[in-house]
């Protein structure tokens, strides 16, 4: 591949993760509006959004599947058109039905035009020795969403005088998606991948052969984690600074306590677009599975921090900033990881089934949170959990085995009848 058209394919995913990821992000910042307009409390809200998470990662996948066998830009194109479909319902809703339809089609989209499928387009179209690179760059498209999109949200909301029209406005940057799927064109690689042999082995002998493997199971199961932590503090924090009614006044700049919840989604975002690149930097020269270990770990000693800290704006920043470094590292590390162990051919579908259990996470986070708030008032249980669970995903991926998968024609790949 040339190189133009490997940053074509790098700068196209970047702004489909900016777009999808960051105007799903924002949903946080219309939990207080819609649970009051709608005479609901905070957990059907949290479970609309957290099903949405769920979706995402169940039909990842077949999104991946597809992407596998024809080609990612027709399966992040038809993603696409499912997200805006969401949106729109999402806007025009009036009960906790369509509350619920909309987030669900939103997932359902996200599965096919999220970090699985694009970053399988990086690995396959990207020369080897730029892929850390072009990974890590294009990762931090989800990051920069957050850190523009969000704060654009808020600020919207405010000025346009409610969150519907605000909706609108991100459904039409979410039309996006399905134009800048041209540039994630890999039909090219897969074939040669085909006729390099790896189409002899099934999508179903490719799941058990990665289910055999403990290292697999292990980064599914540790990703739980990471969507948790991503789900609780991208669809919580910003409800939690507006409780605490803990707003900004600097150089003449006022924020309210909803604005600098926005504003802490944002510089999580923003801090996250080095994260992204410099960790998935490390990764070509580290063991990934070494950096995932130390990664979780700090992930519980920045939650801990923030806990034990007296709460002000200037503690929401900073705990923003340092979770924003820690925040999608884990993206990058975890889907080359499992390309460098399983190989390219299934790499997306792969990548999908690792994906499902982040979503699974991402449910209990997001779900777990406005259930917890319901119940208790607070989210005090909910910060301890996360720090307990950092520390049990970074004891997860340390006995990870970091090496090729070695397959013997004759066992691993069975010639097609």
């Amino acid at each position: 591949m040339t190189s133009r058209s490997y940053w074509t394919a790098v700068w196209c995913g970047f702004l489909v993760l900016t777009i999808g990821l960051g105007v799903r992000q924002s949903f946080g910042i219309f939990l207080k509006p819609v649970s009051a307009e709608l005479q609901v409390g905070r957990e059907l809200f949290s479970f609309g959004t957290a099903l949405s998470m769920l979706l995402m990662g169940a039909v990842a996948p077949f999104s991946g599947r597809l992407c596998d066998r024809f080609g990612s830009a027709p399966t992040i194109a038809g993603g696409g058109a499912l997200y805006v479909a969401g949106m729109i319902v999402t806007a025009t809703m009036h009960n906790g039905a369509m509350l619920i339809l909309g987030n669900a089609l939103v997932g359902v989209g996200l599965s096919a035009a999220s970090f699985g499928p694009v970053l399988g387009v990086i690995l396959r179209v990207a020369p080897p020795a730029k892929a850390a690179l072009a990974v890590g760059i294009c990762s931090a498209g989800g990051s920069f969403g957050q850190f523009f999109i969000v704060p654009l949200a808020a600020v919207l909301q405010n000025h346009l005088g409610g969150w519907r029209p605000t909706m609108w406005a991100l459904t039409g940057l979410a039309v996006l998606i399905m134009l800048l799927s041209i540039g994630l064109n890999d039909s090219r690689e897969i074939a040669a991948a085909q006729r390099a042999g790896g189409d002899r082995q099934s999508a179903g002998s490719a799941l058990s052969e990665a289910f055999g493997q403990r290292s697999y199971v292990l980064l599914v199961i540790g990703y739980f984690v990471c969507g948790f932590h991503v789900a609780f503090v991208g669809g919580h924090l910003p409800a939690y600074i507006s409780d605490k009614g803990i707003g900004l006044s600097l150089f003449g700049i006022t924020l309210s306590p909803a604005e600098l919840g926005g504003w802490s989604i944002g510089m999580v975002g923003l801090f996250n677009i080095a994260g992204s690149i410099l960790w998935s930097a490390m990764g070509a020269r580290h063991k990934r599975k070494n950096l995932l270990s130390l990664l979780y770990l700090l992930r519980s000693l920045v939650f801990l921090g923030f806990v034990l800290a007296p709460l002000s704006a200037a503690s929401v920043l900073i705990f923003a900033g340092a979770l924003g470094f820690l925040w999608l590292g884990t993206v990058p590390l975890t889907t080359s990881l499992v390309g460098h162990i399983f190989g390219p051919v299934h790499l997306t579908m792969l990548n999908g089934v690792v994906f499902f259990g982040h979503q699974v996470g991402s449910f209990f986070g997001g779900w777990g949170g406005g259930r917890l708030f319901d119940l208790q008032g607070n989210y005090d249980m909910m910060w301890w959990i996360s720090i307990a669970l950092g520390l049990v995903a970074a004891a997860l991926h340390w006995p990870i085995v970091e090496e090729r998968l070695t397959r013997p024609t004759s066992a691993a790949l069975p010639q097609p009848a």
